[in-house]
């Protein structure tokens, strides 16, 4: 899969480290406890991931972290070279198994382009460790501009997705939102998701709604 919202992996990088990944680094305890993570997606120059292959501690040492990377796509292969950045070659969607899990499974600008989401995220909850976490940003096609509804979708998108319905999917797929970061802001179109992997094991979205993910889990956001 190597489609993109953007016109360039560099433009979807800065994206990236403007929306999310300089907050992330602010979080030193967090950074200091990521030992392996997973760029769902990733693209052929890998910014994304290089930018987790090359952190260091947010000190005067500047010591590489040594986050282990994995980029996983169809994609041939990877036109950078890393020691710690490794790539393998997989459908998304089909990918549960592993030999290393995972502590951040990133997911930037992909999700809308996956046939079946729920599948994915399910088969993710499998390669990622206990309380995990999981990074999506995705587009809503239906946004209100200058107080007017605004319509965009790009070319190869499957879904469309709102905060409600991806917070759902999220759930159900064993995902808690319960304790997540969700982000969408007036004029900007894109949704932002913090979630971290449960205890409880991927449901069956065909039977299973809103009502039966209350009542059986603790997956959902009290408001």
């Amino acid at each position: 899969m190597n489609y993109s919202s953007f016109t360039s992996e560099h433009l979807a990088h800065e994206h990236s480290v403007t929306n999310i990944l300089d907050e992330l680094y602010k979080q030193n305890e967090f950074m200091e406890s990521v030992g392996t993570m997973v760029d769902l997606g990733c693209q052929k120059e890998a910014l994304d991931l290089q930018w987790w292959a090359n952190a260091e501690y947010n000190d005067d040492t500047r010591t590489p972290l040594g986050i282990k990377c994995i980029g996983v796509n169809e994609i041939d292969k990877l036109v950078v070279k890393h020691k710690g950045i490794s790539f393998q070659r997989q459908n998304l969607q089909n990918f549960k198994e592993n030999k290393r899990k995972f502590d951040v499974l990133w997911c930037y600008d992909v999700l809308q382009f996956i046939t079946n989401p729920y599948e994915a995220l399910a088969n993710w909850w499998h390669v990622a460790n206990q309380d995990a976490m999981l990074v999506i940003a995705v587009p809503q096609t239906t946004n209100v501009k200058f107080g007017k509804l605004a319509y965009n979708m790009h070319m190869n998108q499957k879904h469309h997705y709102t905060m409600p319905f991806l917070i759902y999917m999220l759930a159900v797929c064993g995902w808690d939102c319960k304790d997540g970061f969700f982000k969408k802001a007036v004029n900007d179109p894109w949704i932002y998701a913090i979630v971290y992997r449960s205890e409880h094991k991927p449901m069956d979205p065909a039977n299973t709604d809103l009502y039966r993910l209350a009542e059986e889990t603790n997956l959902l956001p009290e408001s």
